[in-house]
């Protein structure tokens, strides 16, 4: 029998408990397992679990933390949520023509992201026909022509808008790239643009590369580990054995953020003793908890802090050889920080006192080695590349860039986020990849910058992009301002996903419509060049070979490289030299070609297999910062803070511990304490007191923006908890409805989900 809380859309009541103090240990084991064989067997979960990120194995499909090496990996190097992520992949539950003539496409629209995901793989291609409100089967041939008619039917290839999720392989990613640009468009948007790319902007200016320069090594050896806007314990769980593992080598960890989380607090390893039978191990040595927004002062103040205390101590505190022969700008910064940081502001912004952030600093004159860690809590700010920058500064005052133990530390969510934009998933590439295109496949890649996910949106609602392809993800559940999302999908002519589940993607559509099944991770992949595998680059710049071990969920499904190549070649036909055929028989030679064309990749088919793969180069490592000085860049950045009126808050959407990107697997959120729902609204007590509202009040939130529309999310029940005041927290993808498409970060054009200004309206008081 359904559960009406799941079918329709909306829950119950929350049943709400004290937030647990600590992390994974034996409930995480047993709640991984509990959820895993309610998707599949026994033999399925042990085959999938013990084959789950291991040399010969398939890469996990969740998130992007790297794996020890080879000879230092557990047996069982997965974690919670890792298991849940690959055994929900692997279900035995299967959805076929059959359920599409049982529910209608509107059906489909009234239901959870819980319910359609639970509905199991998808395991043939359907097309939803013009005017219909049913899928019904289509041949794969009879599916990819009508793409490509639809494609060479645009009167410019810049009406196509080309999506990529980070689950999808390097060798798909490089793929599709290359079909889009031979068709003619840079239009790539993808998932690092509405989480990631605060982080690309700023480190591209300040060091010369997209992404963080630290690995394993130097988590292992560092002083002191800033965790900034970030909660491991449910986002990437392997992550807290690294910090562990510092924690045993003497190290401390500083955790800033606007909530207590568990794992920052203490962390149970379950493959150790102390784990199982002990208290676990206390991370955070000192927890900031910082106001929404607040990062770019405390940096700035703290960035102060350590000049005053280089002029009071001279040639102590800042390593100057490293500021002398590697930085730009620094005079310029430090006369900047001089004349623009108001302790009053910092302590209004941060919410901190200037005794806990003269303590950091003192903490930090005792740390020769630092690594700043952050997530989506600093790149989805309104000032995320700024506060970046400031985070760079920090480092570079103490030469902590470039040396064993220190760095920036960008933690990607997904498997591949980080490779997709390796290998050209990116609508402004630099000129030097789009050259390399074209000296490796004759041919010459359009050179303007395309839509970011942003842009397509609106190219969408205005009728500019007529035709969206989406290689995973789940495009409309990802993206803000949801009713306007929601809008500009039903304004293409044709929309197509590449898809392994069902999800609400497939239910808001174009007015003709495709699923396309494709392979998971975990699955064997048989071309008639043989047994294939697929690589990723995790969140440290690791390339390894990826190999699925299980039988595939239906005859039907098709690879994602199939499925590009079989596309492309009936798109272009011989409008580029491009072997796709050789594509789809053998990924070899796709590798070989990323060997010519991305740089780090040379000898790649050689490399990969080893145990392990490799690792790609860092020019910071050598001392080399291709920035527009040549040398790593101080920065001068304009002090801002978030305000809200006066009966308002400011309102975070973030992920519960059982949820994968826009997937909840359960209704609970257990290291919260929040079982049984997901329309919650977490507000500090002084607050609620102040607003007149109460524990379990049911109320709308309301976003009310410079263009003077509101946005309304509904029915949510309040819960007084430990966040900082004036700052409340609301999962997503529920509430990105209050997030206006031109609410973005400056410069990265990134959506600012930690920044939402809400009221809450009363709906019903609790007796």
């Amino acid at each position: 029998m359904e559960d009406p809380r799941t079918a329709d859309g909306h829950d119950d009541n929350a049943t709400v408990t004290p937030p647990k103090t600590w992390a994974v240990g034996v409930p995480g084991v047993a709640n991984a397992l509990k959820y895993s064989l309610s998707q599949t067997s026994p033999r399925r979960t042990a085959l999938t679990l013990l084959n789950m990120n291991q040399t010969k194995g398939f890469d996990c499909p969740g998130c992007a933390w790297p794996e020890p090496a080879p000879g230092m990996r557990h047996r069982n190097e997965y974690c919670e949520n890792g298991a849940k992520h690959v055994n929900d992949e692997a279900t035995t539950r299967r959805i076929t023509a059959e359920f599409f003539r049982r529910y209608p496409v509107s059906e489909l629209g009234r239901r959870s992201d819980q319910w359609l995901n639970q509905q199991g793989r998808l395991t043939v291609p359907m097309v939803k026909p013009p005017d219909a409100d049913h899928y019904e089967p289509i041949s794969w041939s009879g599916a990819l022509q009508l793409i490509a008619d639809e494609l060479r039917g645009l009167d410019s290839p810049d009406e196509a808008v080309f999506y990529t999720s980070g689950r999808a392989s390097n060798e798909a990613a490089f793929v599709l790239q290359l079909f889009a640009r031979a068709f003619g468009t840079n239009n790539l948007p993808d998932c690092s643009n509405m989480c990631h790319e605060s982080s690309g902007a700023a480190l591209y200016e300040t060091l010369g590369i997209g992404k963080g320069d630290v690995s394993l090594t130097d988590i292992y050896h560092a002083d002191l580990i800033f965790v900034v806007g970030q909660n491991p314990g449910t986002n990437h769980p392997r992550m807290l054995s690294a910090l562990e593992e510092c924690k045993r080598r003497g190290g401390r960890m500083v955790a800033v953020n606007t909530l207590p989380e568990a794992g920052l607090m203490r962390f149970k390893h379950p493959q150790e003793p102390r784990g199982v039978i002990g208290r676990g191990t206390p991370l955070a040595d000192q927890f900031l908890h910082i106001r929404l927004g607040g990062d770019l002062a405390l940096f700035q103040a703290l960035n102060l802090l350590l000049l005053e205390a280089e002029e009071a101590a001279p040639g102590t505190v800042l390593g100057r050889n490293f500021i002398d022969s590697h930085t730009s700008g620094f005079a310029e910064f430090a006369e900047h920080l001089h004349k623009t940081v108001s302790w009053p502001d910092v302590l209004a912004a941060t919410g901190l006192t200037r005794e806990e952030i003269e303590d950091l600093r003192d903490l930090v004159l005792r740390s020769g080695r630092i690594v700043v860690c952050w997530a989506m809590g600093l790149t989805q700010q309104k000032h995320g590349v700024p506060t970046i920058r400031e985070v760079v500064n920090f480092l570079l005052l103490r030469g902590n860039i470039g040396k064993l133990g220190a760095g920036v530390c960008p933690v990607r969510g997904h498997s591949n986020v980080q490779g997709d934009r390796t290998m050209g998933i990116w609508e402004q590439m630099p000129q030097e990849f789009l050259d390399a295109l074209e000296k490796e496949f004759s041919f010459t890649p359009p050179a303007a910058h395309g839509w970011d996910t942003v842009a397509s949106i609106k190219a969408m609602l205005d009728g500019r992009a007529k035709m969206f392809l989406s290689l995973a993800g789940n495009f409309v559940r990802a993206t803000p301002d949801s009713n306007v999302t929601e809008q500009a999908m039903r304004q293409c002519r044709l929309t197509a996903h590449i898809s392994t589940k069902l999800n609400r993607s497939h239910a808001v559509c174009g007015r003709t419509a495709l699923i396309l099944p494709t392979l998971g991770r975990s699955e064997r992949d048989i071309q008639a060049g043989g047994e294939q595998f697929v690589t990723v680059e995790d969140s440290m710049s690791e390339v390894h070979a990826s190999y699925g071990k299980l039988e595939p969920a239906s005859k039907h499904l098709l690879s994602e490289v199939t499925i590009l190549s079989r596309l492309a070649r009936r798109t272009l036909g011989d409008k580029v030299p491009v072997s796709w055929e050789r594509f789809e028989t053998s990924y070899e030679t796709i590798r070989e070609h990323i060997s010519h064309v991305v740089p780090g990749f040379h000898d790649f088919n050689a490399r990969v297999i080893k145990p392990g793969g490799f690792r790609l180069p860092s020019l910071v490592d050598e001392g080399i910062f291709e920035t527009a000085t040549g040398k790593a860049m101080f920065t001068c950045n304009e002090f801002d803070m978030l305000q809200a009126p006066e009966g308002h808050l400011i309102l975070q959407s973030l992920r519960s511990h059982d949820q994968w990107n826009t997937v909840p697997y359960t209704l609970n959120d257990r290291y919260r304490g929040i079982h049984g729902s997901r329309h919650v609204v977490l507000v500090n007590p002084a607050d609620l007191r102040a607003l007149g509202l109460r524990q379990d009040d049911r109320v709308d939130l309301v976003s009310v923006w410079h263009d003077g529309v509101e946005r309304r999310a509904e029915d949510f029940q309040v819960v007084a908890y430990p966040t900082a005041p004036g700052c409340a927290a609301a999962y997503y993808p529920e509430t990105n409805v209050l997030v206006p498409l031109d609410s973005v970060a400056d410069i990265s054009n990134t959506p600012t989900s930690k920044g939402i200004v809400v009221r809450l309206e009363e709906r019903v008081r609790r007796t």
